[in-house]
């Protein structure tokens, strides 16, 4: 996740509003009192109140138009609604996860400073008519409701691999984390049908980002990055009796000298990329591995040893003045990029560990290493590894400009198309291919209009399923409030002609190029309610998003 100073990226601050606003809006509710005043001799009647008759509530964290689980906000929507369930928070709804073994099980947290877990499964009967929130059915049910944060929660995660624990972190700059409770029920294991809180911390003032780590050998940890710029290692263990015991710190990196905006793990779980506002970007050795591959030894807690990329805005070759916001690493673990203020984009090389390590991330038990995907992702990495051979780690291998405002969100596409998408605050989605000196396929302008491209993901395929993949799509969400998929095979002449074949549908007023479906359902950037986040796991068949309106919305996306 993408953040700044705290903030989702690009989110309207619709949570907090300074002084002289208030002070306008008091000014405003006397002026419109003072309209609606009547001499008592202009009233035609006076209508007696009802002694019996109730006041009316004046809500509260459980009640009101945007009651968790209630309809008040579908019921105030007036925009087209293509969603087929829906579940609101009282404020806006900054980050979204999905279980990881049973992907209908989604949690979300918001600026009301409570994180909620609810089955995304649309309730049985007909499929009301898309188009109209009125022909919408009513909001699905909180499973779980989680409290204890004293400011918006600003990032969440479940867990790998088996989603054991949820983890909740906050502007607050509280760590909590809730464990299955379900597990001695049976059939219900993994079901998160009763959740307990087993471990807590605060080490900072505001947290920004939480990652977590896919690698086998150390499960149930993530990372975190701060506004103050550090970075946290933690490892969940529910067994401790306090529960300040039970966030057991890995690691911990004061190396960033500003907020720490985004983080991301190497497909194998041993490596963590992070980045800043001002501008550095180190990659850890988290777990000592590449340490003693190469004979240096392991790593302590007490002295970590240095970061194996070290990146700062003091090399030109590297530095991106407005600093970096977003950061992506590549299947294939041979490089990552690094996304920017102004459009730029850097693309840094990795640490090369041997084959057996390199591949031991594909091994999980979640993920089947004999579908026609794995293998052709195994190529894909045979094939970078003979390319990027002699390429010492952190050495600049481009630098790209091709959108004009900040690079918000990167996603690599996992299939036999290797592709890198960037999505910016410009509204533009770039598709880059990887394998041709990052060479412009299609530059799709104005591809969520003027709103900016808050989050990109490739389709995933569904753990052990024989190849349900369909990794050439991709799916985009804006604070336009609108959910777009792009089919990205083709259009790869040349950035000039690519270019051009997007514009041209805009300018004639039809669809951009290579757009396969959209989904509406949100506000909008207009009316405050653009869309934040989005999962889409067990293959991309059904999309859920976090929105700035407080709504979180289920879609149905086959998958042609």
């Amino acid at each position: 996740m993408t953040t700044r100073r705290g903030q989702p990226p690009q989110a309207p601050s619709t949570a907090r509003h300074d002084d002289d606003d208030n002070d306008n809006d008091n000014d405003n509710d006397d002026e419109r009192k003072e309209c609606l005043m009547l001499d008592a001799a202009e009233a035609g009647e006076e209508i007696p109140s009802d002694a019996d008759e109730p006041m009316e509530s004046e809500g509260s964290e459980a009640d009101g138009a945007h009651e968790a689980g209630g309809d008040g906000a579908a019921d105030e929507m007036l925009v087209a609604n293509d969603s087929v369930a829906h579940f609101a928070h009282a404020d806006s709804i900054f980050c979204i996860t999905q279980h990881p073994l049973h992907p209908e099980l989604i949690a979300t947290g918001g600026g009301d400073d409570l994180a909620y877990l609810f089955d995304s499964t649309p309730a049985e009967g007909p499929v009301p008519p898309a188009g109209s929130w009125a022909n919408s059915r009513a909001a699905l049910a909180p499973q779980a409701r989680f409290d204890g944060h004293t400011d918006s929660i600003s990032a969440i995660a479940f867990t790998a691999p088996r989603g054991e624990y949820l983890v909740t972190a906050g502007m607050d700059g509280r760590v909590r984390a809730y464990q299955d409770t379900s597990a001695a029920a049976g059939p219900g294991h993994g079901r998160w049908t009763g959740a307990a809180l087993v471990a807590e911390a605060q080490e900072v003032q505001e947290m920004n980002w939480m990652a977590a780590c896919p690698h086998p050998q150390h499960p149930n940890t993530l990372a975190l990055g701060a506004a103050d710029g550090s970075v946290w290692v933690y490892t969940v263990d529910g067994g401790r009796a306090e529960a300040e015991a039970g966030l057991a710190i890995v690691q911990v990196y004061y190396l960033h000298t500003a907020s720490c905006t985004a983080g991301a793990w190497t497909p194998d779980g041993a490596l963590l990329a992070t980045v800043s506002e001002d501008g550095s970007l180190y990659v850890h050795d988290v777990f000592g591995e590449l340490a003693a591959a190469s004979g240096a030894g392991g790593r302590s807690q007490a002295a970590p040893a240095p970061s194996v990329v070290a990146l700062t805005a003091q090399d030109q070759r590297f530095a991106v003045p407005g600093g970096l916001f977003s950061v992506a690493v590549s299947p294939t673990e041979a490089f990552l990029v690094v996304g920017g203020a102004g459009g730029h984009i850097r693309v840094v090389s990795l640490p090369r560990k041997g084959s057996s390590s390199s591949s031991s991330g594909q091994e999980d038990a979640d993920h089947s290493s004999t579908t026609a995907t794995s293998k052709a992702n195994a190529n894909a990495k045979a094939k970078s590894k003979i390319k990027a051979a002699g390429a010492p780690a952190g050495q600049i291998l481009a630098s790209i400009k091709a959108q004009d405002d900040s690079v918000e969100t990167l996603a690599f596409s996992t299939g036999p198309i290797a592709l890198l998408a960037a999505g910016s605050v410009d509204g533009s989605i770039v598709l880059f291919d990887t394998t041709r000196r990052f060479e412009i396929r299609r530059h799709i302008a104005r591809a969520h209009g003027d709103a900016a491209v808050v989050k990109l993901a490739f389709v995933p395929g569904r753990a052990g399923a024989p190849d349900t993949s369909a990794s050439w799509l991709l799916t985009s969400a804006g604070m336009d409030g609108v959910l777009r998929r792009w089919d990205t095979r083709g259009g790869g002449a040349s950035a000039a002609s690519a270019s051009a074949a997007a514009l041209a549908p805009v300018a004639a007023g039809g669809p951009p190029a290579g757009l396969v479906h959209e989904w509406r359902g949100h506000r909008g950037m207009a009316e405050g309610g653009g869309i934040l986040a989005f999962v889409q796991g067990g293959g991309g068949e059904r999309i859920v998003t976090a929105g700035d309106d407080g709504l979180s919305l289920v879609f149905d996306a086959p998958i042609a």
